[in-house]
């Protein structure tokens, strides 16, 4: 019989138990000292479920080539495109992988877990290990995981099934609409547009830790110009008969050369917090001379005499709204970026470093600075990615119900709301220790006013993330409806941090009349400014364009009308942007597969970019834009050219300010731009104020 365990606790001062199956928190794996990781990516059988006798012959008892025919699927990807076969393209229902591994000898110590995470399976899945049903999952985007420790042990042999069904609808009644296919992939997306790839989309792997453990750790930071405070609360894991006393807990704070400024530790030590004196913020690209640092906090935890070591990016920042303005380290933020969907050809939603790097690059080559993941959270690898180069993330919350539950009903079912909780748990969860992370959203496409319950559901939504979020990030729906005067009356706005806007004038709204958009756009966000007195982020707009299409006079679906369109908007921008205007967000980085119909071509091409990544003529209009945008919001650090100059060179010998205090000069100076309102200080007068 396996030990129970047991978890360590201090959020809120509980203790319970640590059940085998789910585990409640969720690290990314890391390898390190003590932590291996083996990938199960590539190659896996496959078969399609066509006539839904996959459970009732129980394929998972046997391996899937003796069932029938087998396909090789690569893993991670969506299984819709990778054949020429229409039929599994649009197939929906149960469709059947599975690899077989090997485990390492040295991974059979008794002193050793063996944990089995999928990053992304979309929508719900059952999973078996050498014929054992071991978990299932519903929710698409988001990683799931299973201690396998006991199930290896007790299957003697070398090799190992794993067999995983998956299927692309969800239990959820919803209006069916007249014009969709009986083959639609139907599952949590927005209306007729959204094509619902599905398969096994993120990586599959197996990782190790010892029988005690860190199993998750939550971290915020406070801080000043001359010292921060990084406060941490952990949870351990362990057998019943291990007492928290007997646990040696020790935390190390690295900088980026990987040396220790700061520790802490002691028996039992699951919360606490390290001090950093004169400490390198993490700055969003654009808006520091180091954008993106992090520092590394080593966490060892240590059990007669076995470590588990982790290692956890953090970096020092934090974010508020105050009146009109989202401030980040106590300095107005603007937002610049794109909505973005993972989606590309052949594997369609399935994640792919090569792509995840093109469009990395191409983020930075826009000179943007954030990105909102619009109704998919983004991968970790991303994460990683915008954390280490200071790209700044709306983080929304998968879709739990199609655009007509928050439009055009009255009542949202109980099981979206249990599904939203679900989901929004799982996503905070993984990615609250991440510094790009700078928001939050519950919903996209939204609108509460003709919907009974609507509002109070969102409202819990949000009242949910802010309790779950330690850092207290701000929290925002999507506002969206095709009725104008909805939006000032959408009652679920006033309880949002910040109002995400959703318009997309010269497309639905007065289609092949570019001229019409500005006049309309600020009676919009002004009227929402007013209402709410809260700071409004354009977080959708923009047009149609088909690579290639061109006419002038511009026109629909060309590519001269999605810069005419687009070339609206600005002033517009740079008026309210010195007023309340927190950022602009145009929708889309990418063309898009969508459902087939007569008019989309089975894309949306609000792309700026096409589906393989090639630009089109808007991608450099808004490229010029963005970077005449860095300069204007952040010419220099003080506002005078040469001190900016003589602040950046190294300390020389005989330099009467200590070498922390200069290297720290370009955010010191940053404090005196945004609180002295009179007149700026001299150069020396600033040193003598913050002279240890």
């Amino acid at each position: 019989m396996p030990q129970t365990c047991q978890t360590f606790l201090c959020i809120l001062f509980l203790k319970g138990l640590f059940v085998e199956g789910f585990l409640r928190g969720m690290l990314y794996p890391r390898e390190s000292e003590t932590r291996q990781v083996k990938s199960l990516d590539g190659m896996w059988d496959f078969r399609a479920d066509i006539s839904s006798i996959g459970f009732d012959e129980m394929w998972y008892s046997l391996p899937l080539a003796q069932v029938g025919d087998v396909l090789a699927m690569p893993v991670p990807s969506s299984y819709n495109d990778v054949t020429e076969d229409r039929w599994l393209r649009d197939f929906v229902g149960w469709v059947w992988y599975e690899k077989v591994f090997y485990v390492p000898s040295s991974w059979k110590s008794t002193s050793k877990r063996v944990v089995l995470r999928f990053d992304n399976v979309f929508y719900r899945c059952k999973v078996w290990l050498n014929s054992k049903e071991i978990l299932e999952h519903e929710g698409g985007d988001l990683p799931f995981e299973v201690d396998i420790t006991h199930q290896l042990d007790s299957f003697d042999r070398d090799s190992h099934r794993l067999t995983v069904a998956v299927n692309n609808t969800i239990s959820q009644p919803r209006k069916v609409e007249a014009s969709r296919s009986s083959s639609y992939c139907d599952s949590t997306s927005d209306q007729l547009t959204e094509v619902d790839f599905a398969g096994i989309h993120g990586s599959v792997k197996l990782y190790t830790t010892p029988e005690v453990h860190l199993t998750d750790i939550s971290v915020f930071t406070e801080h000043t110009y001359t010292r921060a405070i990084l406060k941490f609360v952990t949870e351990v894991a362990a057998y019943n008969h291990v007492k928290s006393k007997d646990i040696i807990m020790s935390y190390e704070l690295l900088d980026r050369k990987g040396r220790v400024v700061s520790s802490a530790g002691g028996e039992g030590m699951f919360s606490g917090k390290v001090t950093v004196f004169f400490p390198t913020l993490w700055w969003p690209i654009g808006m520091g001379d180091k954008p993106g640092y992090l520092y590394n906090l080593k966490v060892i935890t240590s059990y007669k005499g076995i470590n588990d070591v982790y290692n956890l990016p953090v970096g020092f920042r934090t974010v508020r709204v105050e009146g009109s303005r989202i401030l980040i380290n106590n300095v107005p933020l603007y937002l610049k970026g794109f909505g973005k969907r993972q989606d590309s050809d052949i594997r369609a939603r399935g994640f792919d470093y090569a792509t995840l790097i093109r469009d990395f690059n191409l983020i930075q080559w826009f000179s943007a600075n954030s990105i909102r993941t619009s109704e998919h959270p983004p991968p970790e690898e991303l994460l990683e990615l915008t954390d280490k180069y200071g790209i700044m993330v709306i983080n929304e919350s998968p879709t739990v119900a199609p655009k007509e539950v928050y439009q055009y009903v009255d009542h949202i079912t109980e099981h979206a709301v249990n599904r939203h909780v679900d989901l929004l748990s799982e996503l905070i969860q993984r990615d609250k220790n991440h510094p790009s992370v700078v928001m939050w959203s519950v919903a996209s496409h939204s609108v509460t006013v003709r919907s009974g319950n609507i509002d109070s559901h969102l409202k819990r939504m949000m009242d949910f993330t802010r309790e779950m979020d330690l850092q207290k990030r701000p929290v925002t729906y999507v506002t969206s409806s095709y009725d104008k005067l909805m939006i000032m009356e959408d009652p679920g706005l006033q309880f949002c941090d910040v109002i995400s806007f959703n318009r997309h004038y010269g497309w639905y709204w007065y289609p092949g009349q570019p001229s019409l958009i500005s006049k309309s756009l600020e009676e919009d966000l002004r009227g929402l400014h007013n209402v709410f007195g809260k700071p409004v982020l354009m977080a959708e707009y923009g047009s149609s364009a088909v690579a290639g299409r061109h006419k002038k006079p511009s026109v629909l679906y060309t590519e001269e009308y999605q810069v005419d369109t687009m070339k609206q908007y600005f002033p517009v921008f740079d008026r309210l942007r010195k007023e309340f205007l927190a950022g602009e967000m145009i929708w889309t980085l990418t063309d898009y597969n969508v459902l087939e119909s007569y008019d989309t071509m089975s894309t949306n091409t609000k792309g700026l970019l096409t589906r393989q990544r090639q630009p089109k003529a808007s991608a450099h209009a808004l490229r010029q834009r963005y970077q005449a945008l860095t300069v204007d919001t952040h010419p220099r650090f003080t506002g005078d050219q040469m001190l900016d100059v003589l602040i950046r060179f190294k300390p020389h010998e005989g330099d009467k300010f200590p070498i922390a205090i200069h290297n720290r000069l370009p955010a010191l100076i940053r404090e005196e731009r945004v609180n002295t309102t009179i007149r700026k200080r001299s150069l020396n007068e600033i040193m003598t104020y913050y002279e240890p």
